[in-house]
């Protein structure tokens, strides 16, 4: 005669919720991954993003870049909001290199021709003031995340083509820009440390971000062709310069529309062209 099933038994009975299980194949390599995971983070089908990309850590600049062209931003209730119009999408990834590293790889499901980076930065040096654009021609890999990719010894540059084609973008604004070194950090709150302070003057970098030298770097790795044009939010290396809410609701106001503009046109003149941008044979 069967035993009676007590409560815990019955919780665990076949007739209990079951558990959802993956498929049979799963998702077992690095294409299937971003190919699965790149819309699950944007929102939005991966034919249904342009090959020409702006990253941006602000949702302001999706919200600006929507408006001018009147396209709707998507993926709002995602991780990487985005917008596009044309060829031509920029999406939201967030902020720090672990971030950046992940849009980088979730891209190479969609293969795009070109990625360029509008980031705000800290400007170490005076030169650089507040709505300055930086262009850097490489990026000191202080932020940990690109050593998973490379080893220290591999440089941190941009493509070629794609800065030149900058240059002579924000040339056409009648705008002048900084160049150099920027240096890449994962410390968001440094700004107290006079060590720190001091050994990025030993350095002698431009600038300071969290994003740059990692975006180069799993560029690089994924063999897409990368770029960035950074504008002076913050002078980080005196107490009267480091960023607060009000600051850098001024620097929106007053100079990321110019900011977003450089960036679609410096991606219109390579599409409009048919330039092929990729500095390197991989």
């Amino acid at each position: 005669m069967p035993k009676p099933v007590t409560s815990a038994a019955a919780s665990a009975a076949p007739s209990a919720q079951p558990v959802s299980k993956p498929g049979p194949k799963g998702l077992k390599t690095r294409a299937q991954i971003v190919a699965n995971w790149l819309p699950r983070y944007t929102g939005v089908p991966i034919d249904e993003l342009g090959d020409h990309i702006l990253l941006t850590n602000f949702q302001h600049y999706v919200k600006v870049f929507a408006q001018r062209h009147r396209v709707p931003v998507r993926g709002k209730d995602k991780p990487m909001p985005n917008a596009t119009a044309g060829r031509i999408s920029i999406i939201n990834f967030g902020m720090g290199s672990a971030t950046a590293a992940t849009v980088m790889d979730l891209l190479t499901a969609l293969k795009p021709k070109a990625v360029l980076f509008l980031g705000k930065c800290g400007g170490l040096k005076h030169r650089a003031a507040i709505g300055d654009l930086i262009l850097p021609i490489a990026a000191i890999r202080g932020e940990g995340t690109s050593n998973d990719y490379f080893p220290p010894e591999v440089p941190a540059l941009p493509a070629f083509a794609l800065q030149k084609a900058i240059s002579t973008t924000i040339r056409d604004f009648g705008r002048d820009y900084w160049t150099g070194t920027v240096y890449t950090t994962n410390r968001r709150v440094w700004e107290h440390d006079a060590k720190f302070k001091k050994y990025l003057r030993k350095l002698r970098p431009i600038a300071i971000d969290m994003e740059t030298a990692t975006i180069f770097m799993t560029g690089f790795y994924n063999e897409i062709a990368t770029g960035a044009l950074l504008l002076v939010s913050d002078q980080p290396m005196i107490p009267e310069g480091v960023k607060t809410a009000e600051s850098d609701e001024a620097v929106d106001q007053n100079f990321v529309k110019d900011h977003i503009k450089i960036g679609i046109e410096s991606l219109n003149q390579l599409l409009n062209k048919g330039l092929t941008i990729k500095h390197l044979k991989f």
